[in-house]
């Protein structure tokens, strides 16, 4: 089984509002060393026994690129795992 951990963010020159909030409230916590926060999404696709990795790369690619970023205003990367047998398939 292959596991794709999938990052999209928002380009660095794209205003991320939830990140500035979330900075001033780690400021507020008393953390003022935190030069800037980007909030983005984390996504897991597991594929099934009978999927190459090749095809998990290009399959996760494609995802990425049709339905998991906009990419007008993100970017994205990924990273693919091989699970050994017997493996759950969660996000672990």
């Amino acid at each position: 089984m292959i596991r794709a951990k999938v990052y999209v963010y928002l380009k660095k020159d794209i205003l991320d509002p939830q990140g500035k909030a979330v900075k001033h409230i780690i400021g507020n916590m008393g953390f003022h060393r935190i030069q800037d926060v980007r909030v983005g999404k984390y996504t897991v696709l597991t594929f099934d026994d009978s999927v190459s990795e090749e095809e998990a790369r290009q399959q996760t690619n494609e995802i990425c690129r049709k339905l998991l970023a906009n990419p007008v205003i993100e970017e994205y990367h990924f990273e693919l795992e091989t699970l050994p047998l017997g493996a759950p398939a969660g996000d672990g």
